[in-house]
């Protein structure tokens, strides 16, 4: 059981870092996530059915979130669509998209190849359980992507898209294109989303329409629980805040399947769960403008 909690963690943890970009840093509630995870995954099964390798499926679907990213961005600045309606739009017309790209709204690809059958841990560690291997080659992934990204936000253009959500005034002050860098940030965050769809369909073997219903949330979720547990807790970085707080997430979601809850009922109570989670953030933020 611990085994899938932290693979499926790590996997949503990818979405998150994209989700946390967004919500967090540029302060745009985009939507357009719940197409993105999909498209990842649609663009991966019609690739691994054909027989393009697994680890090229990872660049191809952060491609195709990226560009899905900057067609939001696109629509919010330069046709003045305000960003929760440009997320509604992207995440409708992606709906078509991905069955387009997949053919049909159901694809298997059980005898393929994956990144995780193809790994090298697999020949290192002959004897080891598959779940095992496939945690490894998440948490090498995961790291990766946290290095970068901590890398990045050190950037002046990491710099750049932080001050867009906390300081517009800045931006425009130092001759920015603040859409720019807004769409910037919205490529990232959705190739980030893309790129999990990708690693989730392969862990799972299949794509289905609908796996991108209710990402959005999830990843809301899981940004806000990571960033309040361990906000008081200095040294630890808001990238890896998020990490964890998937796996806590998925954590709690594992314990009340075990408790007898109906899987048909994990997006309700994720719903409630959520809207637990804004209430107390938002009491939190008010009684700390009060003392101030």
């Amino acid at each position: 059981m611990l085994n899938s909690i932290l693979i499926q963690g790590f996997i949503f943890a990818i979405m998150s870092l994209g989700v946390y970009i967004t919500y967090k840093i540029l302060d745009f509630p985009d939507l357009s996530v719940d197409g993105t995870f999909p498209l990842g995954a649609a663009i991966t099964a019609i690739l691994i059915v054909k027989g393009v390798n697994p680890y090229i499926t990872l660049l191809v679907s952060f491609l195709g979130g990226t560009i899905a990213g900057m067609i939001t961005g696109i629509i919010h600045v330069k046709l003045k669509v305000r960003d929760l309606l440009a997320g509604i739009i992207m995440m409708t017309a992606l709906y078509s998209i991905n069955l387009r790209i997949a053919g049909k709204a159901n694809v298997a690809f059980t005898t393929k190849d994956t990144i995780f059958t193809k790994s090298i841990f697999r020949e290192l560690l002959r004897g080891v359980s598959g779940k095992t291997i496939t945690l490894i080659v998440l948490v090498m992934i995961v790291l990766l992507l946290k290095i970068v990204i901590d890398f990045y936000l050190k950037t002046r253009a990491g710099y750049l898209l932080r001050a867009v959500g906390d300081n517009k005034t800045l931006v425009t002050t130092l001759g920015k294109d603040i859409g720019l860098v807004k769409i910037i940030g919205l490529s990232l965050a959705n190739g980030l989303a893309a790129l999990a769809g990708c690693i989730y369909a392969q862990e799972e073997r299949y794509f289905d329409i609908s796996m991108g219903t209710g990402m959005v949330v999830i990843g809301l979720a899981s940004v806000i629980i990571g960033i309040n547990v361990f906000e008081r807790f200095d040294k630890i970085k808001p990238t890896t805040a998020v990490i964890a707080g998937t796996i806590l997430y998925k954590a709690c979601w594992a314990l009340a399947i075990k408790k007898g809850l109906s899987a048909n009922d994990l997006k309700l109570v994720t719903a409630v769960l959520f809207l637990i989670i804004l209430v107390l953030t938002q009491e939190k933020k008010r009684k700390v403008n009060k003392n101030a």
